[in-house]
């Protein structure tokens, strides 16, 4: 009897678009460079033709999801990517939740509040609440941040499902950033277990001297970490006293908007 299923991979080729594909692909390798790219780098990384590679990013400026620069040549993401991101966030009412939440934070402890969520392969920044102090950290929306030494990489990691878990893991470079950075994977997995143990993480000076972050997981209905709050601060402020005031203050912050977006609701039922 003659074999009657359909050719599945000659089905899906027919449904592709090449050049969709690709412009993603310009897409996602700006993600990861924050200073932007030349025509040459971007066709060269992605191994696509000058010409196609020309189209794609003139297309993307036009459309306005990448900014060009005359004079250094370079083509960067713009905002427009961070504005569909908020638009989704916005839809889940993860961000709604948290700003309020956020303001609350940053009045208990004076210090600036953060909010942000995992990328493709780092975490990404989404909004603060700034703190009360003359001397305080300002980001802007949209900056990656490390997983393996920054406090809301950490706590969001310790709660990722082992299969996601180990995906970001073999993402990570471990980039040494001064003495006191994990830059290995065994003694990275020991950090993620004291952060389940104590309910929030440290970066302990470990990316930027003197300067010390405390942070918490969210999560949402299903239990998965869609976020974390931290708050950073000059170590002369954040005492050891002060960090452990300050990470009960963010994991009851954290656990307030976790139970607004239904964490533990279907347990109580």
């Amino acid at each position: 009897m003659e074999n009657t299923l359909p050719n599945l991979e000659k089905i899906e080729e027919n449904y592709k678009v090449p050049n969709l594909e690709k412009g993603i692909a310009v897409l996602e390798y700006l993600s990861l460079q924050p200073m932007g790219e030349t025509l040459q780098e971007i066709k060269t990384a992605l191994d696509i033709s000058q010409t196609t590679a020309y189209r794609i990013l003139n297309t993307l400026v036009r459309l306005d999801y990448l900014s060009y620069n005359e004079d250094s040549k370079r083509y960067r993401l713009s905002r427009k990517l961070l504005t569909l991101g908020f638009r989704s966030l916005n839809e889940h009412n993860l961000l709604e939740t948290v700003l309020p939440r956020l303001r609350d934070l940053r009045d208990r402890v004076k210090e600036t509040a953060c909010f942000g969520v995992l990328g493709s392969r780092k975490g990404i920044f989404i909004e603060q609440a700034q703190g009360h102090h003359t001397f305080r950290f300002v980001l802007s929306p949209g900056k990656p941040f490390e997983l393996h030494c920054s406090a809301p990489g950490k706590a969001i990691m310790a709660y990722l499902p082992d299969t996601v878990c180990e995906r970001y893991l073999s993402y990570m470079e471990f980039t040494r950033y001064n003495e006191r950075t994990i830059v290995g994977r065994n003694e990275y997995l020991k950090e993620l277990e004291k952060v389940r143990l104590y309910g929030y993480a440290l970066d302990n000076e470990e990316e930027l001297n003197g300067v010390i972050c405390v942070g918490a997981p969210v999560f949402d209905y299903t239990g998965y970490p869609c976020g974390a709050i931290w708050i950073s601060g000059p170590k002369d402020r954040l005492t050891k006293e002060v960090i452990q005031t300050s990470a009960r203050e963010i994991m009851d912050i954290s656990g307030l908007i976790s139970e607004e977006l239904g964490y533990g609701k279907s347990k109580k039922t």
